[in-house]
């Protein structure tokens, strides 16, 4: 197994600074001054807007937006419209891939993997659905993907509703999928049932060592600019 870094961080990293923090790592990572690295973290309440994205799939104002508490960025990532909580992993791997190790479909298999398999791990049955980015259960899409490469180095990347309210969706055409309803790992298990967060994140850790055969190293950091001084 390759090895790399794995760096979780235990509050969530406002989207700004998390989309700063990837720039940096993807030119060190050009640079082989660093080896790959996958970033584990959750946001505050955010909308992104992708490459892709429209502004009729944001369903409200930006006023309306910052009474509620919640940022707008748009990114680079590929995808349309999603929106970003406590509650939700999102998993940012700066990973320097090549052709023989995995295209750009078999990175976005890969990123599926790790969302399926974690939600069987937790007990939910998910799939894939044809031509459509992300994973899914019965009750709705639970993951969504977005990425970016800068010569082949991957940064964005894959977000996995755990236990987060739900509601930010409302404000949006999640993916720009119309009529396509949008859930967490807890809202598909029986009623009554949770999920303990870390634990999930416990989950995400082990299937990015299976499914991307990596052998992980974590590097324990508060914040951002803690993590910086360790690069």
């Amino acid at each position: 197994m390759i090895p790399a870094r794995l760096c979780r961080f235990p509050a969530p990293l406002p989207y700004g600074e998390a989309v700063d923090l990837q720039k940096e790592l993807v030119q060190l990572r050009i640079a082989d001054r660093i080896p790959d690295t996958f970033l584990l973290l959750q946001h505050p309440p955010v909308i992104t807007l992708g490459r892709r994205g429209r502004r009729e799939h944001l369903l409200v104002s930006e006023s309306r937006l910052r009474e509620a508490g919640i940022d707008l960025h748009h990114s680079a990532r590929g995808g349309d419209v999603t929106y970003h909580a406590p509650g939700q992993w999102v998993l940012y791997p700066i990973l320097k891939l090549s052709t023989a190790e995995m295209g750009t479909h078999g990175y976005l298999h890969a990123l599926e993997s790790v969302a399926i398999n974690t939600a069987k791990a937790a007990g939910v049955d998910a799939f894939r659905r044809e031509g459509m980015a992300g994973a899914w259960c019965g009750q709705g899409k639970f993951a969504a993907v977005g990425f970016a490469f800068t010569r082949w180095v991957s940064w964005h990347g894959l977000s996995i509703n755990v236990n987060l309210e739900l509601s930010g969706f409302d404000l949006i055409v999640g993916c720009g999928l119309v009529n396509q309803p949008v859930t967490s790992l807890e809202k598909a298990l029986p009623s009554g049932n949770t999920l303990d967060l870390d634990a999930v994140g416990d989950e995400i850790t082990r299937q990015i060592e299976s499914v991307f055969q990596r052998s992980l190293h974590p590097v324990s950091s508060g914040n951002a600019k803690e993590f910086r001084c360790q690069l």
